[in-house]
């Protein structure tokens, strides 16, 4: 029995076009696929930690509101001495995007806030990097940080919520709540780093020797 051609190759069409339209789709995959090197999963490792003691931190109430005692600038710091600026630039930026989602405040004025707070902290860091380190520690870098955060948070709500003259009387409090909380956590931070690293090489097991009979 004989097919016309134009009949036989009409019907083979669609069975090229799936064959085509897979090999697009895997090269498609293929080209926006992404690696990921060990420094991404440090990053997000560190920033995992640093969005749980935010998520911790919320839960403690505040006498004053505003005052917090910034955990996660714990781990801000350790990255910043252990792994650079730019790594914990990356994990801040993170904790408080994740902090913002999970807490329910993504673009209400408290993220704002927090944006203002960890962008000035990071400068405040970025510049305090060059200070001489015998003067400028863990934690005189930790105080300035928190100093810095606090600065950049007044800033911003009194530039669009609050009024400048009620600011000015809150400032002390602040003040002092950050080089308070500030000079704990680089305390914390001098000791993890001065802290020994724990030894990751597995001991051999001691066998006996057998005695054959």
């Amino acid at each position: 029995m004989l097919i016309d051609p134009k009949r036989r190759a009409a019907c083979e069409t669609p069975a090229h076009a799936r064959r085509s339209y897979a090999r697009q789709d895997r090269s498609f995959r293929d080209n926006i696929e992404l690696p990921v090197h060990a420094d991404d999963r440090r990053i997000a490792r560190l920033a995992a930690l640093a969005i749980g003691l935010t998520l911790a931190e919320a839960a403690i109430p505040s006498p004053i509101p505003g005052v917090k005692p910034g955990l996660a600038n714990i781990v801000i710091l350790l990255v910043l001495l252990q792994h650079g600026w730019r790594a914990a630039a990356w994990v801040s930026a993170l904790r408080v995007l994740a902090g913002g989602l999970l807490l329910g405040t993504l673009l209400a004025p408290g993220f704002w806030l927090a944006t203002a707070g960890a962008m000035v902290s990071l400068l405040v860091l970025a510049l305090a990097q060059h200070l001489p380190k015998r003067y400028f520690g863990p934690v005189s870098l930790s105080v300035l940080a928190a100093l810095g955060h606090i600065g950049g948070q007044l800033a911003l709500a009194g530039w669009w919520l609050l009024p400048s003259v009620a600011l000015i009387k809150l400032l002390p409090v602040f003040a002092a709540a950050a080089v308070i909380f500030g000079a704990m956590n680089g305390v914390i931070v001098a000791r993890l780093l001065a802290a020994p690293a724990p030894d990751r090489r597995q001991s051999t097991p001691c066998i006996p020797p057998t005695i054959s009979n």
